[in-house]
């Protein structure tokens, strides 16, 4: 149980806040104090306001990190230490070599592959030796101390506390963790978006023996692996900042609506980090990590979007015709490094493996898998992914937190260029506003693509902006430019970047339209694409933003109600059309794809009547959605539509759904007796088949899934058997609307919602989520005279000794 500290602590650390209030802005850049406090261990004072969020208050990085790890600690104990079993490599030994992992830190299929990669990870001494690396390439003191300062926090918890959550009671692998194992989080996180996701192609490549034939690999597979990769991703979102010239009073607005997984360890976790006079920032964190991922301070706002750029390349290795492990470069054999890593096995033998790398990085082969990458006896390919040298996300994230204008947060990403594989968008309080797809990608440029590529990647990289280089030339390894912090990567210069337009957005698709009347071209091809169709998640938010944009006089209670508007794009594209096309089925009948013919007559009336939203309350919502469903997993985009996607129309095409292809009947025939065989009425409340259930009660969950283009994005797992949508996979998570009003107090609604804790005995387990379900907002607390009001302050001071 938390303990409410005495008054005389209270008061110290308002002393403390209100002293440094009167330091000017410049202070905030001032290093931070290395001596210790006179208290003699690490510290901190946490207080907690209403649904359990903390505002941590510190001396200095490291009181700060250890405050931040004893509160991550006290609401995610069981999430976090089954990550650093992760990190560690010991899944197998804890868990069995045969079980999923939840992938939260990487793609691997089992546990065993993922203790393969990590083990390789931390015998190879990757980690360190980034962390070994002078600043920018390398840590600034200030992230080292908060790194060393959550382990030590995670580790003073478990210490002094008795666990309470299920999921890890009494369990052998909860542990205490070092400054490596939190750092090794934070690279995972880095690379997710390229060798995190080949893990299990990096950890199976074996050598072929004896005579092997020889496989081209299907470039139209390849090509398809890598959309689905990105159309099939736990994780998304929306953010959208608007400039003073929108806005009531001048200043800027920012939405962020980032969509990541419900479970695991890719949850977010909310905080204030407070150092007096040196910092003061609020927002979410990814667990296991001290630094503000998202968020805002009293001058400005930020938020990310998953982006298009592709943050890896293949290069084809042509192999010594006398040895499958060595590969020739301007004609001159090298031999592959081996890496060969033992695992522990729970009730087995330890198991050992050899991964294979090369100067492009390691080799990855799966011929069984989809498409097959062969290893054969004249031919191998090798993953470059930079990020796997990148230890600078926390840095660009610090950087962010102590930024006092847009200008401030491109000049964090100009520094350190750490982000792995994210855009970033952001406001401020003068009325600024920012795009940029300051992204660490290989920098492979269109010339280089066109000079390199094999004849795969002359497919993949026009098509899917994969880059699939031949390695038997050194001068098709990928080039530096001059204003990279990084060898091998771009530089600020060529990042797609758009300032100060009266609104900027992004859902997900390239940059090209992050402002409809400013697109972005010229950039190179592996950051995305030009005069492409876009989502119907990014149509249906420029349709919104800029027809706010145009009304202009916005406010932040604007932006709540863009959140929970949860109205469709595909429905109103589609609904009207369907409806019609229902009505005019012979007989109203339509046959399923088992060729039973269903009664689809009932439906008519539900989709024409339909609101074209997934309010909890709407009714048809959950009808359209299922036949939606089935009918673009057989339908092409091309034959869906009457109108074709036009370039010159890009918001407003493809439009006017085709009914007269046989798939229309199919699908609807399919939806209405799926919901007929599970007992759920077609004009059912969403609500009613769309929840989640926390602490034994069922709330209901608005939103809908990517295809339906809606921007609260909410991905929920179907059980037809206990009726409907019964859980979320994942979806909008931490959320956050911010304005300012020339106070230096943020104007900030936020919402966690999934809530703060995993634990179901928590009392912070699902308040939000109930929030989330009214379509009701936390109002931020994050001045002084808000944080001393909370009904609901508990204060405690934490420390080592």
């Amino acid at each position: 149980m938390r303990t409410t500290r005495t008054r005389r602590l209270l008061g110290a650390a308002v002393a403390l806040l209100t002293a440094s209030a009167a330091l000017p802005a410049a202070a905030a850049e001032r290093p931070a104090r290395q001596d210790r406090p006179s208290h003699g261990g690490l510290s901190a004072v946490i207080r907690y306001t209403e649904y359990g969020i903390p505002h941590i208050l510190a001396e200095d990085y490291a009181d700060l990190g250890f405050g931040t790890g004893w509160a991550q600690a006290a609401d995610q104990v069981c999430t976090l230490a089954d990550g650093f079993t992760t990190v560690r490599g010991d899944r197998s030994r804890f868990f069995g070599p045969a079980a999923a992992t939840d992938l939260s830190l990487s793609s691997a299929g089992d546990n065993l592959s993922s203790d393969l990669y990590f083990r390789g990870v931390r015998q190879s001494g990757t980690v360190a030796k980034l962390l070994a690396e002078p600043a920018p390439l390398g840590p600034s003191r200030q992230v080292t101390d908060l790194i060393r300062g959550f382990a030590a926090g995670y580790n003073t918890w478990l210490a002094k506390h008795r666990i309470t959550d299920p999921a890890c009671t009494g369990a052998a692998w909860v542990r205490p963790v070092t400054t490596l194992d939190v750092a090794t989080r934070y690279y995972a996180l880095s690379v997710l978006g390229g060798q995190g996701g080949a893990v299990d192609e990096i950890t199976a490549a074996t050598p072929p023996t004896g005579a092997t034939p020889e496989r081209d690999v299907d470039a139209k597979a390849l090509v398809k692996a890598v959309q689905d990769r990105t159309a099939t991703s736990d994780m998304g979102s929306n953010a959208v900042a608007f400039s003073g010239a929108t806005t009531t009073n001048g200043r800027g607005l920012l939405l962020g609506n980032p969509h990541y997984p419900w479970q695991g360890g890719r949850r977010f976790w909310q905080s204030q980090q407070t150092i007096p006079g040196e910092l003061n920032v609020a927002g979410a964190s990814l667990l296991g990590t001290p630094t503000v991922a998202i968020g805002y301070n009293s001058r400005v706002a930020w938020s990310h979007t998953v982006a298009t750029g592709v943050p890896f390349n293949l290069t084809r290795l042509t192999l010594d015709p006398s040895d499958p492990t060595a590969y020739l470069v301007d004609g001159k054999p090298e031999r592959m490094t081996r890496r060969t890593v033992t695992v522990a096995v729970k009730g087995g033998a330890p198991v050992t493996r050899t991964q294979w790398w090369t100067r492009y990085g390691p080799v990855v082969a799966d011929p069984d898998g989809a498409p097959p990458l062969p290893w054969t006896a004249t031919t191998a390919y090798a993953f470059n992914d930079p990020n796997a040298a990148n230890f600078r996300f926390p840095d660009t994230s610090l950087g962010f937190a102590r930024a006092r204008s847009t200008a401030d947060v491109r000049a964090s990403l100009d520094r350190h260029q750490g982000l792995p594989w994210v855009n970033t968008v952001a406001a401020d309080s003068a009325g600024h506003t920012l795009f940029t797809q300051s992204q660490v990608l290989p920098r492979i440029t269109d010339d280089l693509a066109a000079h390199c590529s094999t004849d795969l990647g002359k497919v993949t990289y026009p098509q899917a902006g994969l880059a699939v280089l031949d390695g038997s030339r050194a001068d098709c390894t990928p080039g530096s430019d001059a204003d990279a912090v990084q060898p091998g990567t771009f530089g600020p210069a060529r990042m797609p970047i758009l300032e100060n337009a009266p609104y900027v957005e992004n859902s997900n698709d390239s940059a090209w339209l992050s402002n409809a009347d400013r697109p972005l071209t010229g950039y190179e091809r592996i950051f995305g694409s030009v005069g492409t169709q876009r989502g119907l998640r990014t149509r249906g938010a420029i349709e919104d933003v800029a027809a706010m944009a145009e009304r202009g006089g916005l406010t932040v209670q604007d932006l709540q109600r863009q959140e929970f508007a949860n109205r469709v794009p595909a429905g109103g594209l589609a609904a009207a059309d369907a409806a019609k096309g229902c009505a005019a089925l012979p007989g109203g009948t339509a046959t399923g794809s088992d060729g039973t013919a269903i009664d689809v007559s009932g439906a008519c009336p539900v989709l024409a009547a339909w609101d074209r939203t997934m309010d909890t309350g709407s009714r048809g919502a959950l009808l359209f959605d299922r036949f939606w469903r089935k009918l673009t997993a057989t339908v092409p985009t091309a034959p869906r539509w009457r109108v074709p996607f036009s370039a010159a129309d890009p918001v407003h095409t493809p439009n006017t759904l085709n009914t007269a292809t046989p798939e229309f009947g199919t699908a609807l025939a399919d939806a209405v007796a799926e919901l007929r065989a599970a007992g759920i009425p077609l004009n059912s409340r969403l609500g009613e088949h769309q929840s989640v259930v926390r602490d034994g009660q069922r709330i209901p969950v608005p939103g809908g899934t990517e295809a339906l283009g809606v921007w609260n994005k909410i991905e929920p797992v179907w059980n037809a058997g206990q009726g409907g949508y019964t859980d979320v996979a994942f979806g909008s998570s931490h959320i956050q609307a911010v304005g300012w009003d020339g106070s230096h107090c943020p104007v900030a609604r936020t919402l966690l919602t999934y809530s703060q804790s995993s634990n179901p005995n928590s009392p912070h387990h699902s308040d939000q989520t109930r929030l989330f379900s009214a379509g009701k907002w936390v109002t931020a607390r994050f001045c002084e005279k808000d944080i001393l009001s909370s009904p609901a302050l508990e204060s405690v001071r934490v420390h080592e000794s």
